[in-house]
């Protein structure tokens, strides 16, 4: 079923995570190609966005306009918050996220992302101003709380419901957790019983097997896919097809797979310039080529090529050579 958030319909209800470093432009792009009901910007600092620094406003570029897009801003001031959100949905953002979910403790230690969980009074402060400061739908990112000693997803997505969230993705992992474990996408049902906005389950959920349990133990609206993606632009699109118990037959291969990561690194290089986006594509194309047959031969071409068109000139000769997808060969 397909997912409300404000006057938009996001179909199908998999959406692709905010992951830093990686969910640039480039990456988004190349996800919507096979098709998402919603991708999600990397987690940009609201006052460093105000404050229009070159790479925060980068790292927002959306294509703004499109209706399947939303840009997730954090921070720890409900006056930086609220510019920023106005700023972006200025610039034609469809939807503002707010980020409570991050772990990483150089974000937790300047009191935002997860850390917001230990001070609900304080985060709800922040949701009052980003709502009351746009007109476009608001969502929320957290985690099941900060620690076992502090379970309070489902108590937060209330009063974020009330004061006007629209939305709220729930990673089933404590910040205390990070990514060590796995995800508890039972606990995640009892945020979904406590409103009655959407809610999304997030966490570990990389094929169609993993999102099917994950929604059935959630009980969640959709699910938000995030390291399952990399070097896998098409997954999404995968794993909406096959919950719904259809055959996907679009997983690319041989020349239409080259064509993919062609193009993925050729938006990298438009977007970054040569020098940048040879090492921003460094990491994406590791992703792309370990999956294939005689992928990393090629990969260790590359990795430490400076030269955006050497590195394009290996792309079109290597991937001639290589096998079929791994997974799919198996």
């Amino acid at each position: 079923m397909p997912v409300t958030v404000g006057n938009l319909t996001l179909d199908p209800p998999v959406f692709l995570a905010p992951l830093a470093g990686i969910t640039d432009l480039p990456f988004r792009k190349a996800v919507l190609r096979f098709g998402a009901g919603l991708v999600v910007s990397e987690m940009v600092a609201s006052q460093e966005m105000v404050q229009a620094k070159p790479s925060t406003r980068a790292r927002a570029e959306l294509g703004f306009g499109n209706d399947r897009t939303s840009v997730q801003i954090a921070g720890r001031e409900a006056y930086w918050m609220a510019e920023c959100a106005k700023l972006v949905a200025d610039r034609g953002a469809r939807i503002v996220d707010i980020n409570m979910g991050c772990p990483a403790k150089k974000v937790t230690t300047g009191y935002s992302g997860s850390a917001l969980m230990k001070d609900p009074d304080h985060a709800l402060t922040l949701i009052d101003a980003v709502v009351g400061a746009v007109e476009v739908p608001v969502t929320l990112k957290m985690r099941l709380g900060w620690d076992d000693d502090c379970l309070n997803a489902a108590d937060i997505a209330k009063r974020a419901e009330e004061a006007g969230v629209q939305m709220i993705t729930i990673h089933g992992r404590t910040r205390c957790q990070f990514y060590k474990g796995a995800a508890d996408w039972g606990a995640i049902s009892a945020v979904k019983a406590a409103v009655n906005i959407p809610v999304i389950a997030n966490g570990d959920i990389t094929d169609s097997h993993s999102a099917i349990q994950a929604l059935k133990l959630s009980k969640s609206d959709g699910v938000m896919v995030g390291r399952g993606a990399q070097g896998q632009p098409w997954v999404l699109a995968q794993i909406a097809a096959e919950v719904s118990g259809k055959t996907y037959t679009r997983v690319p291969q041989g020349s239409d797979l080259a064509d993919v990561i062609l193009t993925h690194y050729e938006d990298m290089i438009r977007f970054y310039g040569p020098e940048l986006g040879v090492r921003n594509a460094r990491k994406h194309l590791t992703w792309y080529l370990e999956l294939l047959e005689g992928g990393m031969e090629l990969r260790n071409l590359i990795i430490r090529e400076r030269d955006a068109n050497v590195v394009m000139r290996h792309l079109i000769d290597g991937l001639k050579n290589c096998g079929p997808l791994i997974e799919a060969a198996a």
